[in-house]
């Protein structure tokens, strides 16, 4: 609710001296303190709203007695970004000497704490003041702040492609891998099925009876069995096994024993069960029943290491859409476990070197959230963390609740942050990474995700060997906001 005072035939107004007194007004002279006493007023507030963002900026205001809070919306919500009660502080439309496009609105809403006194004056006496007094002040003004705004932007936009360029490129390695071994696999499996065709041909040749072929088929089912269940053996143990059987083979006349030895030890198949398929088949047609073995074991084998470079395609497929969110609604219910599994996955190239422990808690529960947005947060961090290591030590992520609130914890042991820079590193373009390797901006970015648009907090604790960053996010943010404007 906005408080005025009663309309009357003459307006309130300052006197000089009490102009004098505010800092912002303490360096005018007489003249021109004298306009602004004829130009601006005295308004008191008793409570509420003096006004709301958005609404059109007509007026400015000094506080000169009282208390005061901005809030800005944010997706509709609220957010306090400043409380108050030092005097001489303004608001409203003090940016309307910038031109028309920066005074068509308030860029925050203002409240009174408790009754508090305003020194007002007009918008469009403001913007005449600043243009007829400091009109050089007001050229240097407005370049700064265009400058800044055109350089948050184009360096907004490269820290964003300089991410997406680095995921891309990791991403684009991880997948590599996986292809690269369903492409070798499917030629090695048309050469073991070329071969199978061949001994086929061999063993059905009519001269092995039915009841042979019969057995045959068996035992392949019986290999085939072995290979999803073959326990992993050990170097030693499998250079044992190929040597034995690689003997026995040599004794039953089996030609290039070497090549054949090695994928029927990897399944778990002995000199026992050997001795099975001799007498299934004869000594006659051992050699093709083994080399008809072998294939079926080989291909078995190929055919799962495919199934495998496939479904790591997929997962790093899935976990890309994760990432960026692709097909999914900007705010939503999220899992914290899921947006940092996907960003990791995302990042593991980045992890050679390191050890990488997980500490989740699966108790945390899923929190209303801007998905695309949080795991950027996570990617800048972890990339700090990953840097800041250079190739050795512990990656660490870790979730917890603490209260109302999810709690993601993202440590690594490199050397830690100084002191004297702790401060520092959420402002826009500082950096400590060499000339050329940072934008200064991934920390600055997060922040303003996490503090402004989720109403979270991020903070850093740093030493020697172990640096935290502590990403701060409310389970339930509307029931924070109402909480913020329930104090007031």
């Amino acid at each position: 609710m906005t408080e005025t005072v009663p309309e009357t035939d003459e307006p309130r107004r300052i006197t000089r001296d009490e102009l004098r007194t505010l800092f912002l007004f303490e360096s005018l002279s007489d003249e021109q303190l004298d306009w602004l006493v004829r130009e601006g007023h005295l308004l008191d507030v008793q409570e509420g709203r003096v006004f709301a963002e958005g609404e059109e900026a007509t007026c400015c205001y000094v506080l000169m007695s009282g208390g005061l809070r901005m809030c800005k919306l944010l997706q509709g919500e609220e957010v306090e970004i400043n409380r108050t009660s030092q005097r001489g502080v303004y608001a409203g439309a003090f940016n309307a000497f910038f031109g028309t496009d920066d005074r068509n609105g308030y860029t925050a809403s203002l409240y009174v704490l408790e009754p508090s006194q305003f020194f007002v004056i007009d918008a469009a006496a403001m913007a005449t003041m600043m243009n007829t007094w400091f009109p050089m002040a007001v050229h240097l003004i407005e370049g700064f702040v265009m400058g800044m705004r055109r350089t948050n932007e184009t360096m907004g936009q490269r820290e964003r492609l300089l991410a997406l360029g680095s995921l891309s490129a990791g991403l684009t390695h991880e997948l590599n891998n996986p292809a690269a071994a369903a492409v070798r696999a499917a030629a090695t499996l048309r050469q073991r099925v070329a071969g199978m065709r061949a001994k086929l041909a061999m063993l059905a040749d009519g001269t092995l009876d039915a009841t042979k072929l019969h057995k045959i088929v068996e035992l392949q089912e019986d290999a085939v069995e072995r290979v999803a269940k073959a326990r992993e053996l050990s170097p030693m143990e499998l250079s044992d096994a190929e040597d034995t059987l690689s003997d026995w083979l040599d004794d039953h006349d089996v030609a290039n024993s070497w090549d054949v030895a090695p994928v029927l030890a990897a399944v778990g198949l002995d000199v026992p069960w050997m001795e099975g398929v001799l007498a299934a088949v004869g000594p006659e047609y051992l050699e093709g029943a083994v080399r008809w073995l072998m294939y079926t074991i080989d291909t078995e084998s190929l055919m799962n290491e495919i199934d495998d470079s496939v479904t790591r395609i997929s997962t790093l497929v899935g976990a890309a859409k994760q990432y960026s969110q692709i097909d999914r609604a900007p705010y939503q219910i999220v899992d914290l476990h899921e947006l940092l599994k996907s960003t990791m996955v995302m990042m593991s190239g980045k992890f050679e070197g390191l050890m990488v422990v997980k500490e989740f808690d699966p108790e945390l529960p899923s929190i209303p959230a801007y998905a695309a947005e949080l795991n950027q947060v996570w990617t800048n961090v972890i990339d700090n963390a990953v840097a800041a290591m250079n190739g050795s030590g512990t990656l660490t992520i870790k979730t917890l609740r603490d209260g109302a609130f999810a709690v993601v914890e993202i440590g690594d042991t490199g050397p830690g942050i100084p002191a004297d820079i702790r401060t520092r590193i959420f402002e826009p373009f500082f950096t400590t990474k060499p000339i050329g390797e940072g934008t200064g901006l991934g920390l600055d970015i997060s922040w303003r995700i996490v503090v402004k648009k989720h109403h979270g907090d991020l903070r850093v604790e740093s030493k020697p060997g172990d640096t935290r960053f502590k990403i701060v996010l409310p389970i339930n943010p509307e029931s924070e906001i109402q909480a913020q404007a329930d104090l007031v």
